[in-house]
């Protein structure tokens, strides 16, 4: 796939990333890069190799889900500019 100025300026606009008009070539030319190097790495035969979570075997170290600091509600709506029935207010934005 290549990508032309008129998708970078759309993918431009979806990420909501103001790119001038002069820019645009070679923002194209980027994604065209990194599309290249995707590509390559599609070549890369992965079968019969295991994902890992690192470079070393090592296991992660796992912890209890515990709560051990709850129960301040008071102390975090404290700083709260409105604070209403224990819950942050804010004003409405959606009619």
């Amino acid at each position: 796939m290549s990508i032309d100025t008129a998708i970078a300026a759309k993918v431009a606009k979806l990420a909501r990333i103001r790119v001038e008009e002069d820019a645009l070539p070679a923002l194209a030319e980027e994604f065209n890069n990194i599309l290249g190097f995707i590509e390559q790495l599609n070549e890369v035969n992965v079968d019969g190799v295991e994902p890992m979570t690192s470079v070393t075997p090592q296991r992660l170290k796992r912890r209890v889900d515990v709560v051990n600091d709850g129960d301040q509600q008071d102390k975090v709506l404290k700083n709260a500019p409105d604070a209403r029935e224990g819950f942050f207010a804010v004003p409405k934005v959606v009619e």
